[in-house]
Protein backbone atom coordinates (compact mmCIF):
# COMPACT_ATOMS: atom_id res chain seq x y z
CA UNK A 1 0.00 0.00 0.00
CA UNK A 2 1.11 3.78 -0.86
CA UNK A 3 3.29 4.77 2.15
CA UNK A 4 2.50 8.25 0.91
CA UNK A 5 -1.09 8.06 1.92
CA UNK A 6 -0.67 6.38 5.23
CA UNK A 7 -2.88 8.17 7.95
CA UNK A 8 -0.55 6.98 10.79
CA UNK A 9 2.41 9.58 11.94
CA UNK A 10 3.30 8.51 15.59
CA UNK A 11 5.31 11.01 17.26
CA UNK A 12 5.59 12.78 20.67
CA UNK A 13 2.15 14.96 20.94
CA UNK A 14 1.58 14.40 17.25
CA UNK A 15 -2.44 14.45 17.05
CA UNK A 16 -3.60 11.21 15.99
CA UNK A 17 -6.05 10.62 12.75
CA UNK A 18 -8.57 9.73 15.18
CA UNK A 19 -8.75 10.77 18.92
CA UNK A 20 -10.68 7.88 20.00
CA UNK A 21 -11.93 7.08 23.31
CA UNK A 22 -11.20 10.55 24.78
CA UNK A 23 -13.69 12.43 23.45
CA UNK A 24 -15.94 12.83 26.13
CA UNK A 25 -13.20 13.83 28.19
CA UNK A 26 -12.78 16.91 25.92
CA UNK A 27 -16.10 18.01 25.97
CA UNK A 28 -15.74 17.83 29.78
CA UNK A 29 -12.70 20.42 29.51
CA UNK A 30 -14.77 22.60 27.04
CA UNK A 31 -17.61 22.62 29.21
CA UNK A 32 -14.94 23.90 32.21
CA UNK A 33 -13.60 26.52 30.19
CA UNK A 34 -16.99 28.09 29.08
CA UNK A 35 -18.21 28.57 32.49
CA UNK A 36 -15.59 30.39 33.33
CA UNK A 37 -15.29 32.80 31.04
CA UNK A 38 -18.59 33.03 32.02
CA UNK A 39 -17.99 33.93 35.97
CA UNK A 40 -19.46 30.56 37.17
CA UNK A 41 -16.97 28.33 39.37
CA UNK A 42 -15.38 25.37 37.96
CA UNK A 43 -12.39 23.38 38.71
CA UNK A 44 -8.71 22.99 36.75
CA UNK A 45 -8.41 19.91 35.18
CA UNK A 46 -5.15 18.08 35.24
CA UNK A 47 -4.77 14.77 32.90
CA UNK A 48 -2.67 12.09 34.68
CA UNK A 49 -1.22 9.01 33.00
CA UNK A 50 1.59 6.97 32.08
CA UNK A 51 4.03 7.81 28.96
CA UNK A 52 2.33 7.39 25.68
CA UNK A 53 -1.41 7.72 26.51
CA UNK A 54 -1.89 10.60 24.80
CA UNK A 55 -1.56 13.90 27.81
CA UNK A 56 0.38 15.55 25.40
CA UNK A 57 -2.61 15.18 22.23
CA UNK A 58 -5.26 15.85 24.76
CA UNK A 59 -3.77 19.27 25.72
CA UNK A 60 -3.19 20.20 22.33
CA UNK A 61 -6.59 19.67 21.42
CA UNK A 62 -7.77 21.47 24.38
CA UNK A 63 -5.39 24.57 23.01
CA UNK A 64 -7.13 24.59 19.66
CA UNK A 65 -10.37 24.94 21.23
CA UNK A 66 -9.05 27.68 23.47
CA UNK A 67 -7.65 29.83 20.46
CA UNK A 68 -10.93 28.94 18.25
CA UNK A 69 -12.93 30.51 20.85
CA UNK A 70 -10.63 33.69 21.28
CA UNK A 71 -9.94 33.03 24.56
CA UNK A 72 -6.31 33.33 26.07
CA UNK A 73 -4.14 30.07 25.48
CA UNK A 74 -0.54 30.02 27.32
CA UNK A 75 0.65 26.76 26.60
CA UNK A 76 3.77 25.67 28.46
CA UNK A 77 5.87 22.21 28.66
CA UNK A 78 7.83 22.18 32.38
CA UNK A 79 11.23 20.78 31.65
CA UNK A 80 13.34 19.49 34.10
CA UNK A 81 15.67 22.00 36.45
CA UNK A 82 13.89 25.13 35.12
CA UNK A 83 11.95 27.08 37.03
CA UNK A 84 7.97 27.84 37.18
CA UNK A 85 8.65 32.19 36.92
CA UNK A 86 10.96 30.91 34.11
CA UNK A 87 8.49 29.15 32.56
CA UNK A 88 5.47 31.51 33.36
CA UNK A 89 7.25 35.27 32.33
CA UNK A 90 7.56 35.37 28.64
CA UNK A 91 4.85 33.20 28.34
CA UNK A 92 2.24 35.35 29.78
CA UNK A 93 3.80 38.58 28.27
CA UNK A 94 3.13 37.24 24.93
CA UNK A 95 -0.17 36.01 26.29
CA UNK A 96 -1.05 39.82 27.55
CA UNK A 97 0.22 41.06 24.01
CA UNK A 98 -1.77 38.69 21.77
CA UNK A 99 -5.06 39.63 24.00
CA UNK A 100 -4.68 42.82 23.33
CA UNK A 101 -4.01 42.58 19.57
CA UNK A 102 -6.07 45.01 17.08
CA UNK A 103 -7.00 47.17 20.03
CA UNK A 104 -5.70 50.20 22.22
CA UNK A 105 -4.51 48.68 25.25
CA UNK A 106 -7.28 48.73 27.73
CA UNK A 107 -6.50 48.99 31.76
CA UNK A 108 -6.09 45.89 32.84
CA UNK A 109 -3.77 44.97 30.07
CA UNK A 110 -1.63 47.84 31.18
CA UNK A 111 -2.07 46.97 34.72
CA UNK A 112 -1.43 42.87 34.30
CA UNK A 113 2.04 44.32 32.15
CA UNK A 114 2.53 46.25 34.75
CA UNK A 115 2.30 43.25 37.83
CA UNK A 116 4.77 41.44 34.67
CA UNK A 117 7.07 43.86 35.36
CA UNK A 118 6.77 43.74 39.32
CA UNK A 119 7.18 40.05 38.93
CA UNK A 120 10.42 40.31 37.30
CA UNK A 121 12.19 40.82 40.59
CA UNK A 122 11.95 36.90 40.88
CA UNK A 123 15.11 36.73 38.70
CA UNK A 124 17.01 37.78 42.30
CA UNK A 125 16.26 34.76 43.39
CA UNK A 126 15.20 32.34 39.73
CA UNK A 127 18.49 33.75 38.02
CA UNK A 128 16.94 31.41 34.92
CA UNK A 129 14.27 33.78 33.70
CA UNK A 130 14.32 36.97 31.97
CA UNK A 131 11.30 39.02 30.21
CA UNK A 132 11.47 42.59 28.32
CA UNK A 133 9.02 44.98 29.23
CA UNK A 134 7.79 48.34 27.88
CA UNK A 135 6.29 49.08 31.17
CA UNK A 136 7.31 50.44 34.62
CA UNK A 137 6.70 47.93 37.55
CA UNK A 138 3.93 49.30 39.46
CA UNK A 139 5.07 49.94 43.39
CA UNK A 140 3.22 46.82 46.01
CA UNK A 141 1.87 44.92 42.57
CA UNK A 142 3.47 41.59 42.12
CA UNK A 143 6.69 43.01 43.13
CA UNK A 144 7.39 41.64 46.65
CA UNK A 145 10.38 38.95 45.91
CA UNK A 146 8.13 36.41 47.61
CA UNK A 147 6.55 33.77 44.79
CA UNK A 148 3.36 32.86 46.70
CA UNK A 149 2.50 36.64 47.00
CA UNK A 150 3.56 37.77 43.41
CA UNK A 151 2.04 34.90 41.68
CA UNK A 152 -1.30 35.44 43.15
CA UNK A 153 -1.18 38.97 42.31
CA UNK A 154 -0.27 38.28 39.02
CA UNK A 155 -2.64 36.04 38.09
CA UNK A 156 -5.39 38.75 39.68
CA UNK A 157 -3.69 41.03 37.36
CA UNK A 158 -3.89 38.65 34.26
CA UNK A 159 -7.71 37.64 35.19
CA UNK A 160 -8.62 41.09 35.15
CA UNK A 161 -7.42 42.11 32.06
CA UNK A 162 -8.69 38.60 30.55
CA UNK A 163 -12.47 39.36 32.01
CA UNK A 164 -12.14 43.19 30.34
CA UNK A 165 -11.67 41.86 26.90
CA UNK A 166 -14.63 39.21 27.80
CA UNK A 167 -12.03 36.28 27.46
CA UNK A 168 -10.16 33.49 29.92
CA UNK A 169 -6.76 32.72 30.52
CA UNK A 170 -6.20 29.34 29.83
CA UNK A 171 -2.77 28.16 31.54
CA UNK A 172 -2.05 24.85 29.60
CA UNK A 173 1.28 23.03 31.10
CA UNK A 174 2.39 19.69 30.13
CA UNK A 175 5.37 17.19 32.22
CA UNK A 176 3.88 19.57 35.62
CA UNK A 177 5.30 16.75 37.63
CA UNK A 178 8.95 18.29 37.13
CA UNK A 179 7.80 21.68 38.14
CA UNK A 180 9.38 21.64 42.22
CA UNK A 181 6.86 21.28 45.32
CA UNK A 182 7.49 24.77 46.30
CA UNK A 183 6.29 26.46 42.98
CA UNK A 184 3.65 24.00 42.61
CA UNK A 185 2.00 25.18 45.67
CA UNK A 186 2.75 28.36 44.80
CA UNK A 187 0.60 28.32 41.45
CA UNK A 188 -2.10 25.99 42.98
CA UNK A 189 -1.97 29.27 46.08
CA UNK A 190 -2.68 31.68 43.00
CA UNK A 191 -5.36 30.09 40.88
CA UNK A 192 -7.54 29.52 43.99
CA UNK A 193 -6.92 33.23 44.63
CA UNK A 194 -8.77 33.30 41.19
CA UNK A 195 -11.40 31.33 42.03
CA UNK A 196 -12.14 33.16 44.72
CA UNK A 197 -12.52 36.41 43.04
CA UNK A 198 -14.34 34.43 39.82
CA UNK A 199 -11.46 35.69 37.59
CA UNK A 200 -11.82 33.52 34.09
CA UNK A 201 -8.35 31.75 34.93
CA UNK A 202 -7.94 28.17 34.99
CA UNK A 203 -5.26 25.48 34.58
CA UNK A 204 -5.07 22.32 32.36
CA UNK A 205 -2.56 20.81 33.16
CA UNK A 206 -0.76 16.80 32.54
CA UNK A 207 1.78 15.01 34.63
CA UNK A 208 2.60 11.38 35.35
CA UNK A 209 0.58 9.44 38.05
CA UNK A 210 2.80 10.81 40.75
CA UNK A 211 2.06 14.15 40.14
CA UNK A 212 -1.37 13.71 42.38
CA UNK A 213 0.75 13.21 45.68
CA UNK A 214 3.31 16.35 44.27
CA UNK A 215 -0.72 18.09 44.23
CA UNK A 216 -1.66 17.36 47.48
CA UNK A 217 1.59 17.70 49.18
CA UNK A 218 1.61 21.15 47.90
CA UNK A 219 -1.00 22.38 49.12
CA UNK A 220 -4.03 20.22 51.31
CA UNK A 221 -6.80 21.42 49.26
CA UNK A 222 -5.55 20.50 45.86
CA UNK A 223 -8.16 18.03 45.69
CA UNK A 224 -11.34 20.31 45.95
CA UNK A 225 -9.87 22.66 43.39
CA UNK A 226 -8.87 20.41 40.28
CA UNK A 227 -10.00 17.67 38.39
CA UNK A 228 -8.35 14.87 38.52
CA UNK A 229 -8.50 12.94 35.28
CA UNK A 230 -6.97 9.40 34.74
CA UNK A 231 -5.88 8.49 31.39
CA UNK A 232 -4.87 4.73 30.63
CA UNK A 233 -4.90 2.57 27.33
CA UNK A 234 -8.54 2.07 25.08
CA UNK A 235 -10.58 0.28 25.98
CA UNK A 236 -11.27 -2.89 22.98
CA UNK A 237 -13.66 -0.70 21.19
CA UNK A 238 -12.00 2.49 21.33
CA UNK A 239 -8.63 0.80 20.16
CA UNK A 240 -10.05 -0.53 17.12
CA UNK A 241 -11.70 2.55 16.18
CA UNK A 242 -8.17 4.26 16.58
CA UNK A 243 -6.92 2.19 14.11
CA UNK A 244 -9.89 0.94 11.88
CA UNK A 245 -11.38 4.51 10.63
CA UNK A 246 -8.01 6.24 9.66
CA UNK A 247 -7.82 3.65 7.44
CA UNK A 248 -11.30 3.46 6.11
CA UNK A 249 -11.26 7.23 5.43
CA UNK A 250 -8.24 6.33 3.34
CA UNK A 251 -10.84 3.93 1.39
CA UNK A 252 -8.55 0.98 2.35
CA UNK A 253 -9.56 -1.80 4.73
CA UNK A 254 -8.16 -3.81 7.27
CA UNK A 255 -9.71 -7.16 8.01
CA UNK A 256 -11.21 -7.96 11.78
CA UNK A 257 -8.36 -10.35 13.37
CA UNK A 258 -5.52 -7.66 11.83
CA UNK A 259 -7.48 -5.26 14.31
CA UNK A 260 -7.66 -7.80 17.27
CA UNK A 261 -3.77 -8.69 16.89
CA UNK A 262 -2.88 -4.98 16.71
CA UNK A 263 -5.41 -4.04 20.09
CA UNK A 264 -3.76 -7.09 21.72
CA UNK A 265 0.00 -6.24 20.97
CA UNK A 266 -0.46 -2.78 22.18
CA UNK A 267 -2.72 -3.50 24.78
CA UNK A 268 -4.72 -0.32 23.88
CA UNK A 269 -2.01 2.36 24.52
CA UNK A 270 -2.50 5.03 22.28
CA UNK A 271 0.93 5.57 20.73
CA UNK A 272 1.43 2.16 20.43
CA UNK A 273 -1.43 1.79 18.31
CA UNK A 274 -0.24 4.80 15.99
CA UNK A 275 3.27 2.51 15.52
CA UNK A 276 1.48 -0.27 15.01
CA UNK A 277 -0.80 1.23 12.46
CA UNK A 278 1.76 2.67 10.64
CA UNK A 279 3.78 -0.67 10.18
CA UNK A 280 1.18 -2.50 9.45
CA UNK A 281 -0.37 -0.28 6.70
CA UNK A 282 3.47 -0.26 5.14
CA UNK A 283 4.25 -4.29 5.17
CA UNK A 284 1.01 -4.67 3.63
CA UNK A 285 0.79 -5.10 -0.21
CA UNK A 286 -2.84 -4.82 -0.80
CA UNK A 287 -5.91 -3.64 0.94
CA UNK A 288 -7.26 -5.33 2.93
CA UNK A 289 -4.35 -5.12 5.48
CA UNK A 290 -4.04 -8.88 7.05
CA UNK A 291 -2.93 -10.73 10.19
CA UNK A 292 -0.44 -11.67 8.83
CA UNK A 293 0.27 -7.90 7.19
CA UNK A 294 0.26 -7.34 11.19
CA UNK A 295 2.56 -10.16 12.53
CA UNK A 296 4.87 -8.89 9.48
CA UNK A 297 5.00 -5.38 10.72
CA UNK A 298 5.52 -6.18 14.76
CA UNK A 299 9.10 -6.92 14.31
CA UNK A 300 9.52 -2.94 12.65
CA UNK A 301 7.07 -1.80 15.39
CA UNK A 302 9.20 -2.65 18.18
CA UNK A 303 12.52 -2.02 17.02
CA UNK A 304 11.36 1.85 16.60
CA UNK A 305 9.87 1.73 19.66
CA UNK A 306 12.86 0.65 21.42
CA UNK A 307 14.96 3.34 19.18
CA UNK A 308 13.38 6.58 19.80
CA UNK A 309 10.06 5.80 22.64
CA UNK A 310 11.96 3.47 25.42
CA UNK A 311 15.82 4.21 23.89
CA UNK A 312 15.63 7.62 24.69
CA UNK A 313 14.78 7.13 28.25
CA UNK A 314 17.36 4.06 29.14
CA UNK A 315 20.06 5.97 27.58
CA UNK A 316 19.44 8.81 30.05
CA UNK A 317 20.43 6.38 33.27
CA UNK A 318 23.43 5.30 35.30
CA UNK A 319 24.49 1.71 35.38
CA UNK A 320 23.13 1.43 39.16
CA UNK A 321 19.63 2.35 37.80
CA UNK A 322 19.36 0.39 34.83
CA UNK A 323 20.37 -2.64 37.20
CA UNK A 324 17.21 -1.66 39.08
CA UNK A 325 14.99 -1.43 36.17
CA UNK A 326 16.23 -4.29 35.02
CA UNK A 327 15.29 -6.10 38.22
CA UNK A 328 11.58 -5.07 38.48
CA UNK A 329 11.61 -6.14 34.59
CA UNK A 330 12.40 -9.64 35.72
CA UNK A 331 9.28 -9.48 38.17
CA UNK A 332 6.91 -8.34 35.29
CA UNK A 333 5.16 -5.67 34.42
CA UNK A 334 4.18 -4.40 37.99
CA UNK A 335 3.25 -2.86 40.26
CA UNK A 336 6.12 -4.13 42.39
CA UNK A 337 7.01 -4.35 46.21
CA UNK A 338 10.04 -2.21 46.51
CA UNK A 339 11.33 -5.17 48.96
CA UNK A 340 11.23 -7.82 45.94
CA UNK A 341 13.18 -5.78 43.60
CA UNK A 342 15.98 -5.73 46.21
CA UNK A 343 15.37 -9.05 46.72
CA UNK A 344 15.65 -9.83 42.96
CA UNK A 345 18.60 -7.78 43.33
CA UNK A 346 20.19 -9.77 46.14
CA UNK A 347 20.57 -6.42 48.26
CA UNK A 348 18.88 -4.81 51.06
CA UNK A 349 16.54 -2.10 50.55
CA UNK A 350 17.87 0.76 52.09
CA UNK A 351 20.88 0.78 49.79
CA UNK A 352 19.14 0.32 46.56
CA UNK A 353 15.97 3.60 48.03
CA UNK A 354 18.40 6.13 46.77
CA UNK A 355 18.23 4.53 42.64
CA UNK A 356 14.23 4.22 43.47
CA UNK A 357 14.06 7.53 44.69
CA UNK A 358 16.19 9.18 41.05
CA UNK A 359 13.90 6.93 38.96
CA UNK A 360 10.55 8.59 40.25
CA UNK A 361 12.52 11.85 39.94
CA UNK A 362 13.96 11.24 36.30
CA UNK A 363 10.30 10.33 35.53
CA UNK A 364 10.91 6.60 35.21
CA UNK A 365 8.84 4.87 38.14
CA UNK A 366 6.54 6.03 40.27
CA UNK A 367 5.01 4.65 43.37
CA UNK A 368 1.07 3.90 43.26
CA UNK A 369 0.97 2.59 47.12
CA UNK A 370 3.21 2.61 49.83
CA UNK A 371 5.93 0.35 49.38
CA UNK A 372 5.31 -0.09 45.81
CA UNK A 373 6.73 0.92 42.38
CA UNK A 374 6.12 0.75 39.02
CA UNK A 375 7.42 1.62 35.38
CA UNK A 376 5.89 5.26 34.24
CA UNK A 377 6.06 3.97 30.49
CA UNK A 378 3.98 0.87 29.45
CA UNK A 379 5.44 -2.72 28.22
CA UNK A 380 8.99 -0.72 29.55
CA UNK A 381 9.51 -4.36 31.49
CA UNK A 382 9.59 -6.05 28.25
CA UNK A 383 11.87 -3.18 26.43
CA UNK A 384 14.34 -4.03 30.11
CA UNK A 385 14.19 -8.19 29.31
CA UNK A 386 15.20 -7.02 25.52
CA UNK A 387 17.74 -4.96 26.22
CA UNK A 388 19.22 -6.60 28.97
CA UNK A 389 18.37 -9.75 28.37
CA UNK A 390 21.98 -11.69 29.85
CA UNK A 391 20.61 -10.25 33.31
CA UNK A 392 17.74 -12.14 34.31
CA UNK A 393 18.91 -13.85 37.60
CA UNK A 394 20.26 -11.26 39.17
CA UNK A 395 20.60 -11.97 42.31
CA UNK A 396 23.53 -14.14 43.56
CA UNK A 397 22.90 -17.41 45.79
CA UNK A 398 20.58 -15.27 48.14
CA UNK A 399 23.00 -12.91 49.09
CA UNK A 400 21.83 -9.86 51.34
CA UNK A 401 18.02 -10.33 50.99
CA UNK A 402 15.93 -7.63 51.01
CA UNK A 403 14.46 -6.48 54.58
Amino acid sequence: MDPRRNPFAPGAGTPPPELAGREPLLERSLVALDRIRAGRPARSTIFYGLRGVGKTVLLGAVRDAVEAERMLAVTIEAPEQRSLPALLAPSLRAGLLRLDRGARAGEGVRRALRALAGFAKLKVKYSDFEVALDLEPEPGLADSGDLDLDLADLMVAVGEAARERDSALVLIVDELQYVAEDQLAALISALHRANQKRLPVTLVGAGLPQLLGQMGRAKSYAERLFEFVALGPLDAAAAADAIRLPIEREEEAIQPEAVTAIVADTQGYPYFLQEWGKHSWDAADVSPITAADVAAARAAALAELDASFFRVRFDRLTPAEKRYLRAMATLGPGPHRSGDVAEALGVKVSSVAPTRNSLIAKGMLYSPAHGDTAFTVPLFDQFMRRVMPGEGGLARGGAGRAR
